[in-house]
C-alpha cells in the first residue's frame, strides 16, 4: 500500500505534490501522530524562548513541510538526475565546487535533502553516507532509488566508510548528513551540545576531513512556496581542523547546523528523535 501511494505521488507535479503534502501534514497535526509528538518534543528542547503558542504554530507548519518532504521525494526518487536539476530555481555559491581542493558536503536534514546529491550527481561522481534502515524491504526499496548513476550510496559501517575514503582520494564529492545519533556503542559518536543541549554527534565528517584535508561545505535545498522549486545553497565552514580538540571541531559542526535551523526553522526534520541518548521521548 505504502509503494502504491508513492507511486501515484511520484506522478503528480510538484505544485500539486505539495498541496497533498501539505494536507498530510495537516493530518498528523490534528490527529495527535508520532511524528507530532516527537516534533513537539524537540521544539521544547531546541527552542524554549518561544512561547507556547509560537511552539504550536511551528509544530503545524514544520508537520506541513514534513508532509511536503515525503510526497515530494517520491517524485524526485523516480525522475533522472536531469529532470531533478529543473526544480533549482538558484544555486548559490556554485562557485565553491570549482575548487581543488577535496571536499566533503555536510548536508543537514532541512528542506528536500534528497535533491541534493542527485542534482550534483547529473554531472559529476558523488558518494553520499547513509544510514540502512531496519525494514529490508523499505532499505531495498530506497536504495535501488538512490543509488543509480554517478550518485553511490555508502552504508553507516566500516565497508562504508573506506568507500568514501577511497571517493575522497579519486577527488569526487562526498555527502554525509551528520545530524543523526551514530547509535549506541558505535564507533564515531560523541556528546556535544545541539542548541544547548547534550546530544550524541557524529565525529565521522570531522574525523575524514582533519585526515584528508578536506574543505567542507555546507549544502542545503530549502523549499521553495507555492511549489516553485528549491534554491540551492552552499556555504564553507571553519570546524578549526588544526585543533586537536575533536569536541570543540564536533561542536563548531553543530553550531553551524543550528544556525541553519534558525533561518529556517519550519523545514527541518523535527519528528526525528535527534536526542533519544539523552531524552525519553513519550
Amino acid at each position: 500500500m505504502t509503494g502504491l501511494f508513492l507511486f501515484l505521488c511520484s506522478l503528480l507535479p510538484l505544485k500539486i505534490s505539495h498541496l497533498l503534502g501539505s494536507l498530510i501534514g495537516q493530518l498528523l497535526y490534528l490527529f495527535n501522530s508520532d511524528a507530532k509528538k516527537v516534533t513537539t518534543q524537540n521544539i521544547a528542547i531546541c527552542l524554549p524562548d518561544l512561547s507556547k503558542i509560537q511552539q504550536r504554530e511551528l509544530v503545524k507548519k514544520a508537520l506541513i513541510e514534513t508532509g511536503k518532504n515525503l510526497t515530494e521525494s517520491s517524485r524526485i526518487w523516480n525522475q533522472s538526475f536531469s529532470d531533478n536539476s529543473k526544480y533549482i530555481r538558484n544555486f548559490h555559491g556554485e562557485q565553491y565546487l570549482s575548487s581543488t581542493e577535496k571536499t566533503i558536503l555536510l548536508v543537514p536534514h532541512i528542506g528536500c535533502w534528497e535533491i541534493t546529491g542527485r542534482v550534483l550527481a547529473d554531472n559529476r561522481e558523488v558518494t553520499f553516507l547513509y544510514k540502512p534502515l531496519r525494514s529490508q524491504k523499505q532499505n531495498d526499496y530506497l536504495f535501488a532509488r538512490r543509488n543509480k548513476g554517478n550518485l553511490t550510496m555508502a552504508s553507516a559501517d566500516h565497508s562504508g566508510i573506506l568507500k568514501l575514503q577511497r571517493a575522497l582520494k579519486k577527488g569526487q564529492l562526498i555527502g554525509i548528513l551528520p545530524d543523526q545519533d551514530p547509535g549506541p556503542g558505535q564507533d564515531g559518536g560523541i556528546t556535544a551540545p545541539f542548541f544547548n543541549n547534550p546530544v550524541n554527534t557524529m565525529t565521522l565528517l570531522v574525523k575524514l576531513a582533519k585526515k584528508h584535508n578536506a574543505q567542507v561545505l555546507m549544502f542545503w535545498a530549502n523549499r521553495l512556496d507555492n511549489g516553485k522549486g528549491f534554491d540551492l545553497n552552499l556555504e564553507p565552514l571553519d570546524l578549526n581542523l588544526n585543533s586537536e580538540n575533536l569536541l570543540e571541531q564536533v561542536t563548531l559542526m553543530n553550531v553551524a547546523i543550528e544556525e541553519l535551523v534558525k533561518r529556517f526553522p519550519e523545514q527541518y526534520m523535527w519528528s526525528y528523535r535527534r536526542f533519544k541518548s539523552t531524552h525519553p521521548y513519550n
